[in-house]
Order: C-alpha cells, then sequence, then structure tokens
C-alpha cells in the first residue's frame, strides 16, 4: 500500500471516529430519563381550586392593604378598567368557584346549585356591569361612556362596549326595556320568582281593605269545613342520598305522618278484620351514608387498573345501593398498530374481573355486560359496610303503591337503593335457594309478612310446610293458615293432594258459573250471584329436598301439576330448598317455576341449576341475592328486605288477637276442608299406622299378591315408606315371609279384610 493511499485513508478513519462519537453521545442523551409528570383528573382540579383560591385571596387583600408593590397596583388597575365597580365583586366569584373545587367532594354537605341558578348568575354579572355603568354615566346616558370606564368607575371597559353595544343598536328605551326584562329573568332563574308572584308582592301593601293583608305577605285562604281535619305536620327532612353520576330519579321519601293516625281498613264479612297498622309492627330502617370521595377514588382505580391492562374505559355513572355500588362505565376507542381505531370488547373486560377485585381489595366483584337499557357496563364493587334494607320501606315506597295486585310482595333494593316489588300472580310461582345463613329463611318470611299486612283470612289462605320446624312455626295459630304448619313428612302428600282436589273443584265451579279465573270470579261473578269471594292460596315449603328423599315421584308429579295448572284458580307456590341440586331441582320443576331467586350458593354448578347461567356463587350472603323475573332474560341483583323476630311476633300477635272460633274455617268450600281431612287422615294414621294402609289392603285383596316393587308401581311411593308398609303387614299376618328369589309375597285375605274392616270381623 502505497503513501498516498495510507495518507487519503487517514481522514476517513477521523471522520469515522467523530461519527461513532457522536452517535454515542447522542444514545447518551436518549438513555437519560425522561420526567414525565402524570396528573389524574381530580389532581388537576384540586390543583385549579387552589390557584383560584390563591387570586382571590390575593385580589381581596390587595383591596384591603394600603401599600401595594409594582404588581399589585397594575393588577389592581387592570380590573377597574375592565369592570369597573364590578372588580370589588369579581374575586368573590373566583374564589367561590375556587373552594368548589376544592371541596367538591363534600357536595352532600355544601348548598347545591342547580343549572338554573347557575345560568342566572352568568347572566347577572353582565347586567350588573351594563347597569353600574349607565348609572356612572352623566347626561341619561348620553355621556362619555369611556371616560367613565377609563375613570375605573361604572362597568368599566366591558360595562362601557355592552352599553354602547346596546345603545346604538336599541336606543335609550329599547335598552331600558331590555335591561327591565334582562334582570326579570334572572331573579327567577336565581330565586325561581315569577313575574306574576312579583306583582303580587308589589301589589299586596298598596291594596286598600283590610290592614292584615299589608302586614301578611300570603293571604289566608278560606277554610273548608270537613268531617276529620287533622292538622298535618312538617314532613321529616329527605334522607341523605349517596352521591351518584347517574341521572336516576331519587328514591321517593315516606309520606308524611299526620297528627291523627289513619285508622287500618276493616274488611267485612262473616267475621270483621282489621288489617295490623304498619306503624306499630314494623320498624323503618336506617340511612345508609357512603362519602362521595370513597366513590371516586375507586372510580380512579377502576379507569386506571384497565387502563393498564390494555382495555381503557370511562366511569360514567355510581350507583351506590345498600350492599354494592356499581360502576357503570363505557369502552373506550383505542387506535391499534396499523391505525385503525376499534372499541374495546366487552369480553375482555369481564376476562379482568379478578385483576379488578384484586386492585379494589374487594371479597367479591360482579360484572353485568352489559346494562339492560343501557350501552354501559356494570361492575358490582361490594360496599365497606352492607346496609340493611327494613320491610318497612319498601311497603311505604311509591313503587309498592303503583302496583296494583292482590298479592304484592316485597323483595328488597337493587344496586341503586331503589325498593323493587313484585306480584306473585304473575310469576305465579317462586323457587328460592341458597346455602345455609345466605338469606332464604329470611326472604320467605319476608313474602309472608307482606301478605298478612296487606290480606285478611277471607281473601288469603296458607298451607306452611316447614321439615326443620323452626322457621314457619311461629305463625301456628293465625287466621289465614288452613291447617296447622305440617312438619311430619307423611302427612305433605295427603296435604298436597287436597290441594290438587281443591283446584279441580274450583275449575269445575269456574266452568259452572262461567268464570274465567279467581278474579273474574271475585269482581264479577260473586257479586252478581251473591256468593262469598274466593280466597288466595298460598302454598309455602320451607326444604324441597327432604320431600324429594322421602317420596321423589309423587313430590314432583304433584308440584308441577299445581304449578302447570292452579295458577287460574289462585293457588301459588313458594317452595324453598338449600341443596339445588338436579335430583332435587329437576328439569320439570324448573320448567314450570320461570320465577327464581338465588341466594349465594356453593358453586357454579348449583347457580346454573338454579339460575341456567353462573353468578349466583359469587354472591355475598346476608340477603344479597339474584332475582329472574319471569320475563327478563337475566336476573336482577337485589338486596332483600329484612324482617326481624320482634316484628314476626307483634304481627302474629295482632292476628292471634282477632282469632274466633270458626274463623279459620272456609265459609263455602269447594272441597272438603284441609283441616277436617287432614284430622281424618290423623285418625287413620293412628288406627292403621299408615294413612296409606287401608289402600295397601284393597290393592293386595285385588292382586292377590304383595311386593315392595308393587307398592311402588301403583300407589306411587318411595322404597323406604313402601318397605315399611310391608313390614306392617308382615307384622299383622296379612302376608308371609318374602320367599327367596325375590318372588311375590303370599297373601292372607281373611287377615287383611278383619284389619281393614275389624268392626265387621
Amino acid at each position: 500500500m502505497s503513501r498516498g493511499q495510507a495518507t487519503r485513508r487517514a481522514p476517513t478513519s477521523r471522520s469515522g471516529e467523530q461519527g461513532k462519537g457522536r452517535q454515542r453521545k447522542g444514545e447518551r442523551r436518549r438513555s437519560q430519563p425522561t420526567v414525565h409528570i402524570h396528573l389524574t383528573l381530580d389532581q388537576k382540579l384540586d390543583l385549579l381550586g387552589y390557584l383560584l383560591l390563591a387570586v382571590a385571596a390575593f385580589t381581596i387583600l390587595s383591596f384591603l392593604s394600603s401599600s401595594r408593590g409594582l404588581i399589585t397596583g397594575k393588577w389592581l388597575e387592570l380590573l377597574r378598567l375592565g369592570f369597573g365597580w364590578g372588580a370589588y365583586l369579581t374575586p368573590l366569584f373566583v374564589g367561590a368557584v375556587g373552594l368548589w373545587l376544592v371541596l367538591r367532594d363534600f357536595g352532600d354537605r355544601l348548598p347545591r346549585l342547580t343549572p338554573l341558578q347557575i345560568i342566572g348568575v352568568a347572566l347577572g354579572y353582565p347586567a350588573l356591569l351594563v347597569s353600574s355603568h349607565l348609572i356612572a354615566a352623566p347626561a341619561l346616558f348620553h355621556g362619555d361612556l369611556v371616560a367613565t370606564a377609563r375613570a375605573g368607575h361604572g362597568g368599566g371597559y366591558l360595562g362601557a362596549a355592552l352599553s354602547k353595544a346596546l345603545l346604538d343598536g336599541l336606543g335609550t328605551a329599547g335598552t331600558v326595556v331590555l335591561l327591565v326584562t334582562w334582570w326579570l329573568i334572572v331573579m327567577m332563574l336565581l330565586f325561581g320568582v315569577t313575574a306574576r308572584e312579583l306583582v303580587q308582592a308589589f301589589q299586596r301593601p298598596l291594596l286598600p281593605g283590610d290592614k292584615n293583608r299589608a302586614e301578611s305577605p300570603v293571604p289566608a285562604r278560606p277554610s273548608v269545613p270537613s268531617p276529620v281535619s287533622p292538622s298535618p305536620s312538617p314532613s321529616p327532612p329527605p334522607r341523605p342520598q349517596a352521591p351518584s353520576t347517574s341521572p336516576k330519579p331519587a328514591a321517593p321519601a315516606p309520606p308524611a305522618p299526620s297528627a291523627v293516625p289513619t285508622p287500618p281498613r276493616v274488611i267485612g264479612g262473616e267475621h270483621s278484620w282489621q288489617l295490623p297498622p304498619l306503624d306499630e309492627i314494623l320498624e323503618p330502617g336506617a340511612d345508609q351514608d357512603i362519602s362521595a370521595s370513597f366513590l371516586r377514588r375507586q372510580a380512579r382505580i377502576i379507569e386506571e387498573t384497565l387502563e393498564s391492562l390494555g382495555a381503557p374505559v370511562w366511569v360514567r355513572e355510581m350507583n351506590p345501593g345498600p350492599v354494592v355500588t356499581q360502576f357503570a362505565v363505557e369502552p373506550r376507542v383505542i387506535t391499534t398498530g396499523n391505525g385503525v381505531e376499534t372499541r374495546v370488547k366487552v369480553s375482555r373486560i369481564k376476562a379482568l374481573a379478578d385483576d379488578l377485585a384484586l386492585a379494589l381489595e374487594a371479597k367479591t366483584l360482579r360484572i353485568e355486560a352489559p346494562i339492560p337499557g343501557k350501552g354501559l357496563i356494570g361492575i358490582e364493587v361490594p360496599n365497606p359496610e352492607i346496609a340493611m334494607v327494613a320491610l318497612r320501606d319498601v311497603i311505604e315506597s311509591e313503587q309498592f303503591a303503583a302496583l296494583d295486585s292482590p298479592l304484592r310482595i316485597c323483595l328488597g333494593q337493587d344496586v341503586s337503593g331503589t325498593p323493587y316489588v313484585a306480584d306473585l300472580t304473575a310469576m305465579p310461582h317462586l323457587l328460592i335457594a341458597g346455602t345455609t345463613g345466605s338469606g332464604k329463611s329470611v326472604c320467605i318470611n319476608a313474602i309472608i309478612a307482606t301478605l298478612l299486612l296487606q290480606r285478611t283470612p277471607d281473601e288469603l289462605k296458607f298451607l306452611m310446610v316447614d321439615p326443620k320446624r323452626v322457621e314457619l312455626t311461629g305463625y301456628e295459630g293465625i287466621p289465614h293458615l288452613l291447617a296447622k304448619v305440617v312438619v311430619e313428612m307423611e302427612r305433605v302428600p295427603g296435604a298436597l293432594q287436597w290441594i290438587l282436589r281443591e283446584m279441580d273443584g274450583r275449575y269445575r265451579h269456574f266452568a259452572e258459573v262461567r268464570a274465567t279465573n279467581i278474579r273474574d270470579y271475585n269482581e264479577r261473578i260473586a257479586p252478581q250471584r251473591g256468593l262469598n269471594r274466593m280466597p288466595y292460596i298460598v302454598v309455602v315449603i320451607d326444604e324441597l329436598a327432604d320431600l324429594m328423599m322421602m317420596a321423589p315421584q309423587e313430590t314432583e308429579r304433584a308440584i308441577c301439576r299445581i304449578a302447570q295448572m292452579a295458577r287460574a284458580t289462585g293457588i301459588h307456590l313458594v317452595i324453598a330448598t338449600q341443596r339445588p341440586s338436579v335430583d332435587v331441582v329437576t328439569g320439570l320443576i324448573k320448567a314450570n317455576f320461570p320465577a327464581r331467586i338465588a341466594f349465594n350458593v356453593a358453586s357454579s354448578v348449583d347457580s346454573r341449576v338454579i339460575l341456567d347461567m353462573p353468578g349466583a356463587e359469587q354472591l355475598l350472603g346476608r340477603g344479597d341475592m339474584l332475582y329472574l323475573p319471569p320475563d327478563a332474560p337475566t336476573p336482577i341483583r337485589l338486596q332483600g328486605a329484612y324482617v326481624s323476630d320482634e316484628e314476626l311476633r307483634r304481627l302474629v300477635h295482632f292476628w292471634k288477637a282477632q282469632s274466633k272460633p270458626g274463623a279459620m274455617a272456609l265459609e263455602k268450600p269447594v272441597q272438603q276442608p284441609l283441616w277436617e281431612e287432614m284430622r281424618q287422615q290423623q285418625e287413620k294414621a293412628a288406627e292403621f299406622e299408615d294413612e296409606l294402609l287401608p289402600e295397601v289392603l284393597e290393592l293386595v285383596l285385588r292382586e292377590q299378591r304383595a311386593s315392595i316393587s308393587l307398592l311402588q308401581r301403583k300407589l306411587r311411593i318411595g322404597y323406604t315408606r313402601a318397605a315399611r308398609i310391608m313390614e306392617i303387614l308382615e307384622q299383622h299376618n296379612v302376608v308371609g315371609p318374602q320367599p327367596p328369589g325375590g318372588q311375590a309375597r303370599e297373601v292372607f285375605p281373611a287377615a287383611a279384610r278383619a284389619l281393614l274392616n275389624p268392626k265387621k270381623d
């Protein structure tokens, strides 16, 4: 290699080294950490509020101080030139806005301004500037407006500009008319006062006549005589509502109590019944207070967590309820790598439920996607404390009063705290499931108490089945019961058979008098023919699993037949179970019970059995439930109404005090009264040791053979009961011992006839 080539390459190597040095310096610059300041919306609003408060305080102190600096003097001169006399009100407005921004989390404790009042303030300030400037200008609006503004009087340059525009465009008379109209509009927006009220307020002191007319601002109205005129007491103050950004209507306030209590409704008939007074039986519930700052903090956590996980949303509504708070979120639009804008998928947000529960430190979290009737996704987060929903609060609500039904029931409150009521005649049967302690028995007691508070024994009858002997036995003795509370499982099939015969008898009676259903019969047929009204019958079974274990076939057949056909006759079922398995809640039972309530269950499998979808396993217990109406595709989350044991004791004692001998008998029963039939069954049971024994004796005499499978097939009973009856027959020497090979037993007709009819023997 020659010297020239080496000389020519040397600058190239030096320039390469300089380029590499510059590249390394650029890499070092890029590798230096960049400081980014991320402020949330709440932090930005707080910062703006502090700045506005500082400006207001600085301005007020500048007005009060005699020694002003250069900046202070220029600032005050600018305010006086711009706003004139209105400069003294400017720091007050600025400080009020800043104070509201700082204390916005305590909005439920601060006086609230309506949108109309805010518009009135915005219109009143320029009206004040124009009016003050026209008053300050000399020679009746024809003075020098600019000179007045230059002197810092009137409305300043802003007032001068507005005044000049009005005078040039409308003239003096038009400006006066416009200002008067302007101030009337401002007064109406600020104080809600109409022009008629203003005229009346000015005219009353000037009207001749009675002297008291000038003293009292409101003339007394002439009183209309009435037979009863109680003086109403002032209504109680409204309950403080939890803050919510959703435009939902406020919860209805209870009616104001009167000085003279309204007497209970009296129902005529063979017995005169008084309905229980609500204020003496039930107790009102307590208010719930959830701070707005806590809700805003949770909303901020939801937005930040989902945005960090790649599913950004906006929190549009916050609906605090008694148990959970529903945050209604809207998926945001995101830009993909190729520049296409797409909205976040709903399934992506639902898949992040566990991550949200971790960020919110929540025990469980449920996502409702979408909210029915809204284009939003509901995220239901448990509240720090569960509020009790009193039964009285639901009964006194407008929703309960607006429902026109003979069997209205109170279920509780939804996630936004709105009372929820239902119609048992429209369900027409209700299936309830939930684990022990989830609130299942309290829900049944609330349903029964609601019906007892609004229906007399002439209008409603109950048949109660309580295998546990502790839940429904407290209602023993009320005149609404068709019979004593059934606690022995052997008596349940007989009671269900009586219900079936009563249903068939009512249908035959409806066909004779040409009535379509019980409501048509009670409202049209009974008054025309002078007949007594037919009472509704509600069958309450507290534990379905025990019946299905004892006699599954006959229990399922009786329940399904009642559920299929008994709606028109006024017979309704309310059945509960704590084991919603497929062998208890069979497909045939589910098909005939479209209205279902699911409390907390053990697993998602149980939730699918009762609701056909998961979700009940995530409930919180203590009354937290999912209600599936018969006309809705998705369940509604409610907090069940609570009725205490003391309230139930007062209610039962009230009805027991009115019960008289014979009050429990139906006036004109279609079938033999249930208590009479069950008394006969009990006598037969005492005589034959089982009420089916006479039918079994007739069966074996007719078939001339006996076996357990024969009894199961012909009488539709379970194996346990059939085996027990076979042992009884063997003890009375009606059948012989079991032969080998599983053959039928030998029957002794003489012993069978003697046991069947001992008097003729």
